[in-house]
């Protein structure tokens, strides 16, 4: 009879390049599959992915998982007397870099795959470490342009008449504008000020963004969501498209595929869509 691996399952911290303190959890089992990476979606916290990366190490033997919130978010917040003031960008160049580093320690040399949801599949090619990926998963990748969304009005009304008049006025946004956990006043205005162009980042001169994801040569599979009013086709292929050097394959799912129950911008990863969403999207991603 197969035996499935042990799961050894810790909280643990570590430090980006500039010391920022992140908070991370570590999946590990005694499997001799990948490690793998799992990179949040954009002010959701890193534990919507725990059963996801469980499945992956119970089920799939997967060497170790790290899960790890962005600074700014849930568990990695600002330690006291940080004068720095966070930016949506540091999640991509110094936390997902910094949380790569910490779990590679877990086994040296050992293959590496990723996960990223919406602006976790962003971040690959923003990050300057795509190539120690062997493959990426990414879920609900999305433009965070207003108007690609199909609730236009309401996300630019809920991210510029009332997001950034708060993070001006209080230096934070509170999650009950609808938009995820509390973010620093300075996370929230960038990331606002990128979704008032159609070329989202890609308009920031000082980013280089489309040098930069043209050099991603890693294999991509990019899984859009039917239901998603945020990230729609339109808006997801605005991030795909600037990936011009990777081969990527692109999937699209729906309630059809889940006995008619919605999946929305976040629902991948839950738990009722083992068996329907999540196997064929492992099966990629595990595949040599």
């Amino acid at each position: 009879m197969e035996t499935k691996p042990e799961i050894e399952r810790r909280d643990i911290h570590f430090a980006a390049a500039d010391r920022f303190p992140l908070a991370g959890t570590l999946f590990q089992g005694t499997g001799d599959g990948p490690l793998a990476l799992i990179s949040s979606a954009a002010a959701v916290p890193r534990g919507i992915y725990a059963r996801f990366a469980e499945h992956l190490v119970a089920r799939h033997g997967f060497r170790a998982v790290l899960t790890y919130d962005y600074r700014g978010v849930a568990a990695s917040r600002p330690p006291a007397g940080w004068k720095t003031k966070p930016k949506m960008l540091d999640w991509a160049e110094k936390d997902l870099p910094a949380a790569l580093d910490r779990l590679q320690a877990v086994a040296p040399g050992h293959r590496v795959v990723g996960i990223g949801q919406s602006f976790g599949g962003q971040a690959l090619g923003l990050c300057g470490r795509a190539n120690q990926f062997d493959r990426y998963l990414m879920v609900a990748v999305m433009s965070g342009h207003w108007a690609y969304t199909d609730e236009p009005y309401k996300v630019f009304a809920s991210m510029n008449l009332v997001g950034v008049p708060l993070a001006l006025l209080t230096g934070r946004v509170p999650g009950w504008i609808g938009l995820g956990q509390t973010l620093p006043g300075t996370v929230f205005r960038q990331w606002a000020r990128w979704g008032r162009s159609p070329d989202y980042f890609f308009a920031d001169r000082h980013m280089d963004a489309a040098r930069r994801f043209a050099e991603v040569k890693t294999p991509i599979l990019s899984i859009g969501v039917a239901d998603d009013r945020w990230g729609t086709q339109r808006a997801q292929e605005a991030i795909l498209k600037a990936y011009t050097g990777a081969p990527v394959e692109r999937r699209r799912v729906s309630p059809a595929d889940t006995d008619g129950q919605p999946i929305g911008h976040l629902g991948f990863f839950r738990p009722t869509f083992r068996d329907t969403l999540w196997e064929p999207a492992i099966d990629w991603l595990a595949a040599a």
